[in-house]
């Protein structure tokens, strides 16, 4: 029913929500989703790993947060850019999408008090520029 790999993607938490949440409730009913989950647990903690299952964990194919902070502000080739765009938007990897959250209500322009305050300092100044 549910393949090797999104249950190991279960167990890292990396999977969205609703399919972690239909994972979670398929082995409340399954005793052998169960056993399978165990099964994937113990390979781990007997240290056999494949190549794809320490990519996954180490989150190798994610941006740093310095690369996402230059996304959010414009500052990265196209190239870049759209790899970042694809990473987040059709993989959907929840920990880059946590980050850019977090990243973007941070901005400080993310405030919308602030840019009230900028427009006005830029209306009550406008008058002195020549």
């Amino acid at each position: 029913m549910f393949r090797t790999s999104d249950l190991e993607a279960y167990l890292d938490e990396a999977l969205p929500p609703d399919e972690m949440a239909r994972i979670e409730k398929a082995a409340r009913k399954d005793r052998t989703l169960i056993e399978q989950l165990a099964s994937i647990n113990a390979r781990r903690g007997a240290g056999v790993h494949s190549l794809g299952e320490i990519w996954r964990s180490r989150r190798l194919s994610c941006p740093t947060r310095e690369q996402l902070e230059n996304y959010l502000a414009g500052k990265l080739d196209k190239d870049h850019a759209s790899y970042i765009e694809f990473h987040v938007a059709v993989v959907g990897c929840r920990f880059c999408r946590a980050n850019m959250a977090d990243l973007q209500s941070k901005r400080p322009d993310a405030d919308p008090e602030v840019h009230r305050r900028r427009r006005k300092f830029f209306q009550s100044s406008a008058g002195y520029l020549g």
